[in-house]
């Protein structure tokens, strides 16, 4: 089985995942491909468990393949709140030898990365937090990092609904709230 594709949409100062949507903005054509691309390449490296498959389309419509990872992905975090049977669900059902569960989407959703605060470097202190938790559909996932520094990944939250627009509306609030910085 597979998940939906993702898209990243990078922050080009930073060279660092801004934020993933689900499903990602691509042609139909292409989500089928890409669907029978990945279950291709599992299929011959012979792969039991997870494999995220980290793709590029280019300007011409080719799809490359970048990276590959046997194991769960940080692109498919969102699949906890967003699909029927997450990736680490469904992941321990192949090593286990059980019938995989449905990858279907429950909800549209974005992942925000939660980075370390630019200019705090130290123990940290999640500031918003409260504010961020009264927005429903939002689910922040914090890492147990004792320390952050500048860009450092501290965790990241996940924000589900049915309306992408509204979904990017929290995303946006939640980057201006959530912040890890220290005392």
């Amino acid at each position: 089985v597979s998940y939906d594709p993702v898209e990243m949409v990078f922050d080009t100062d930073q060279n660092i995942l801004d934020y993933q949507l689900c499903p990602a903005n691509i042609l139909s054509e292409d989500v089928e491909s890409i669907r029978e691309l990945a279950i291709d390449l599992t299929k011959k490296l012979e792969i039991v468990g997870l494999l995220a498959i980290e793709l590029l389309i280019t300007k011409d419509g080719d799809i490359l393949i970048n990276e590959v990872a046997p194991r769960p992905h940080n692109s498919g975090h969102h699949s906890i709140e967003s699909t029927i049977c997450s990736q680490y669900e469904n992941h321990l059902r192949a090593i286990l030898g059980l019938p995989l569960g449905s990858t279907a989407l429950t909800h549209h959703s974005v992942l925000v990365n939660l980075l370390g605060s630019p200019g705090y470097r130290g123990p940290v202190i999640y500031e918003g937090m409260d504010e961020t938790l009264e927005i429903s559909g939002v689910y922040p996932h914090i890492y147990g990092k004792k320390e952050t520094k500048p860009y450092r990944k501290m965790g990241h939250v996940t924000i589900t609904g049915h309306d992408m627009k509204n979904i990017l509306e929290k995303c946006e609030r939640v980057k201006n709230l959530l912040h890890a910085k220290t005392k």
